[in-house]
Order: structure tokens, then C-alpha cells, then sequence
């Protein structure tokens, strides 16, 4: 009878995890539908190198330092109860790896790939485990004095603030860090609005007069090459750090179209500064 109850506990434990797993498919296909073409492979290759990353630093780190248990043992060892520690591993570690999973949806196309590969090995490793210790496995005598100050525990629900909460706090920091994807929207960052393709659009750029004040005598050349872009900024169309650091290398043939009509005129409007 025991043996029948330990192998259906770990029939719906796996279960659960693999609903779980696949639960990061759909984190895949969202960030990968939230991101321009031209980024798609890339955020597609680092959601399968985090969750890959994720599962071996929980299995040699983060697992002992959530729970104390460790997988350095026979076979045997590890096949009691059913495989109820390996299976019991598997379901945590879908939940472990949502934690990267929610940080790289919400840093799309701002960070570079070796350092949130090391940060996921960081977090998965020492940073979740930690609280996670805490919150379900009584590390610290947490939960103890919350009960005997309080009259109850922490439960958490389904990870709710253990895994998706975390998770949050951590991608709300990095977004603050990293700032808004540039050249995505247009309009405001308070109003966005995506930029439509192959539809002329408008767009003012306020020079500052300091840095463009035309003395008397002065001769001026308007040219316009190809799009007002340049302007304000320059676009390598391949993401880099920094843009003024970019080579040429990164620069990659781009076509855009400056439209000229009547009632979509391109100009410039130069102020007389007396």
C-alpha cells in the first residue's frame, strides 16, 4: 500500500511538472512574438540557454541550498519512494527557471547574452534558492516566528510571490536600469505606439539651439541622406551597448524611405536667433 501511495504522489507531482515545462513554451512564444524580426532567434536562443543554464546550476547548487539535498549518491539512493527526490527536482526546477524566464520577457532586447547568462546562474543558483529555503523549507526559523507572532505561517500559492513575484521585483530593476527598448515606439513612453511599417509617419526632433546657432556670414548645407535619422541618432540595425561605440561591422544595409508630397512634406525649420 505504501508503495502505491508513494508512486502516485510522484505520478502527480510529474505531472504537474510537465504541465509546468510546458508552461516555458508559452514563455518562449510570447517574448519571441513581442520582439522585432530581426531579434527573433536570438530571444528564442536565450530563453533554451537560461532554462538550460537554470537546470544545471539548481541541480548542483540550488536545490542543496534550497532544500539540503544533494544528488551525489548510487542509483539505488536515489530510485527509493519511487524516484519521489528526482521527480520532486523536476517540478521545482520548472518553477526555478521561470524566474529567468520572467526577467528575459521583460529585458527583450536590452541586455547582452553573457552577462544574463551569468546573472540567471547567480539567481537560479544562490539568490531563489535563498528565499526559497525560506518560505518552503523553514530555513532561518522564518516561518516559525511568523507563526508564533501572527498565529499562522507564509503560504504561498503555486509560487505566487516565491517564484512570480521574485521574479517581477527583479525584471522591475533591471527595466529600471536598462530603460525603455529604443526605437520601438513612437508618440510617448507614456502613450506608446508601435511603428508601423511602409507608412509614412511623422516625426519632429528639437536640436539644441546651442549646439546649431548660425552667426551672420555663416553658409549652411541642409542634406538629407537617405532618412532624418541620422538627425538625432545613428542606427547600426544590430543591437550594441552603446551606438557611438558601434563598428563597422555592425552596420547592416537597411532601406528606408523619406516620403515627399504635399501633405507629408519633409522639412527643416531653422529658428532666427537675434
Amino acid at each position: 500500500m505504501e508503495a502505491l501511495r508513494s508512486s502516485t504522489d510522484t505520478l502527480f507531482i510529474l505531472l504537474g511538472a510537465v504541465m509546468v515545462l510546458a508552461m516555458h513554451a508559452g514563455f518562449a512564444f510570447l517574448e519571441v512574438g513581442t520582439v522585432r524580426r530581426k531579434n527573433q532567434v536570438n530571444a528564442l536562443m536565450k530563453i533554451l540557454v537560461d532554462f538550460a543554464v537554470s537546470t544545471v546550476a539548481y541541480f548542483f547548487v540550488g536545490y542543496a541550498v534550497a532544500y539540503g539535498t544533494t544528488f551525489f549518491a548510487g542509483a539505488p539512493v536515489l530510485a527509493q519512494k519511487s524516484g519521489y527526490e528526482l521527480v520532486r527536482f523536476f517540478f521545482l526546477l520548472t518553477f526555478a527557471a521561470a524566474i529567468p524566464a520572467i526577467i528575459s520577457g521583460g529585458i527583450a532586447e536590452r541586455a547582452r547574452f553573457n552577462p544574463q547568462i551569468a546573472a540567471t546562474l547567480v539567481l537560479v543558483g544562490f539568490v531563489y534558492p535563498f528565499f526559497e529555503g525560506i518560505a518552503w523549507n523553514g530555513h532561518f526559523g522564518a516561518q516559525a516566528w511568523l507563526k508564533g507572532t501572527f498565529g499562522a505561517e507564509f503560504h504561498d500559492f503555486a509560487g505566487s510571490v516565491v517564484v512570480h513575484a521574485m521574479g517581477g521585483w527583479i525584471a522591475l530593476v533591471a527595466v529600471l536600469l536598462l530603460g525603455p527598448r529604443r526605437g520601438r515606439y513612437n508618440r510617448s513612453f507614456e502613450h506608446p505606439s508601435p511603428i508601423p511599417s511602409n507608412k509614412p509617419e511623422q516625426y519632429r526632433f528639437v536640436m539644441p539651439t546651442t549646439n546649431h546657432v548660425f552667426l551672420p556670414g555663416h553658409r549652411m548645407m541642409v542634406q538629407i541622406q537617405s532618412t532624418w535619422f541620422p538627425l538625432y541618432d545613428r542606427n547600426p540595425q544590430t543591437y550594441v551597448p552603446n551606438i557611438f561605440f558601434a563598428k563597422p561591422a555592425d552596420y547592416v544595409k537597411a532601406t528606408q524611405t523619406v516620403y515627399r508630397s504635399t501633405s507629408q512634406a519633409s522639412a527643416v525649420w531653422l529658428p532666427v536667433v537675434k
